[in-house]
């Protein structure tokens, strides 16, 4: 959390699990295949794994994953499990505790440590997200992906985001694709691309021994043209790009008594109009700064990342 205070949404505009289920189901009749439950911090949900049994049981959801900041997890791990959750992706920006302290105002880097144990005890699939900083822990590349080796999971290196603003991003604290490709090769050697077909937003690599890691390069190398994905906020907004200041209130519609049928046409009418391309827009600006300024997000909570699943 960069900032010290923040504007949070109201309990009563909250979506229900019933209204939850309900927007998936009808994304799920559209085509919508994979459903990943984000947040903020989606653990501080109370009983997520309720939520996740329902999902998991519509039609058509093929694939339900978590990201988490990992807390939470290892006291939830088992039970998301059994709930029918597929995968869990966790937050680690740093194996140091202090620059945990720095970072996210948490001292309880043991217990994120310890809730990435659960998930593998618990029989999950598990990835690590890594947000790259340069001068913060771009020095920790390798062992990042000595730990998720020794912990049977997959690093994934993302660039540096200027999304959202409470962090303050500057183009100088980018680390691109192509340095950290050269910073892990002078350690491991030649690096081979993984030749493969998905939609996915990281492209992965292999080391000499077999170990893949992922980058994702949003900011130096954008995916804009190939990008499949859109965001649920908790509240009921819809965004189509991450990037996006406005988005559409599938909550009005819900509460407003709209129909299966009208929300089927409304979700569709849109998508098939959707022209984003927030992060290419953003590449070819002369001058990148923050998206959002510090006085916008506090009137408008929906502009920072951690209600719209960043």
């Amino acid at each position: 959390m960069p900032e010290k205070e923040y504007v949070w949404l109201p309990k009563q505009s909250i979506l229900t699990f019933e209204e939850i289920t309900r927007l998936v189901r009808v994304f799920a009749s559209l085509g919508v295949e994979k459903v990943r439950l984000t947040g903020g911090e989606p653990l501080l949900r109370h009983d997520l794994p309720a939520l996740t049994a329902m999902v998991a049981r519509i039609d058509g959801v093929r694939d339900l994953a978590l990201t988490t900041n990992g807390l939470l997890l290892a006291k939830q791990a088992e039970a998301l499990r059994r709930a029918g959750l597929g995968r869990v992706t966790v937050s680690l920006d740093t194996l140091q505790p202090q620059r945990m302290r720095d970072l996210a105002r948490s001292d309880r880097h043991a217990d994120v440590l310890a809730g990435i144990a659960a998930a593998r005890a618990a029989g999950f699939r598990v990835k690590l997200n890594t947000v790259v900083m340069r001068g913060v822990n771009d020095d920790e590349l390798v062992d990042l992906i000595e730990f998720a080796r020794a912990n049977q999971a997959e690093v994934r290196f993302i660039e540096y985001m200027d999304v959202g603003g409470a962090t303050r991003w500057s183009a100088e604290q980018v680390v691109s694709r192509r340095e950290m490709l050269h910073l892990l090769e002078q350690r491991y050697g030649r690096i081979a691309p993984v030749v493969e077909t998905s939609s996915a937003p990281a492209d992965r690599f292999r080391l000499p021994d077999g170990t893949v890691f992922g980058i994702i390069s949003s900011t130096t190398a954008p995916f804009c043209a190939e990008c499949d994905r859109s965001r649920l906020t908790a509240d009921g907004l819809w965004y189509l790009c991450l990037y996006a200041t406005r988005g559409v209130d599938l909550r009005g519609a819900l509460r407003g008594g709209a129909s299966r049928d009208e929300l089927l046409r409304l979700i569709r009418s849109t998508w098939q109009g959707r022209r984003d391309r927030g992060a290419e827009e953003r590449l070819a600006l002369p001058e990148r700064r923050p998206l959002i300024q510090i006085g916008e997000l506090k009137r408008d909570p929906h502009l920072e990342m951690h209600t719209r699943g960043g």
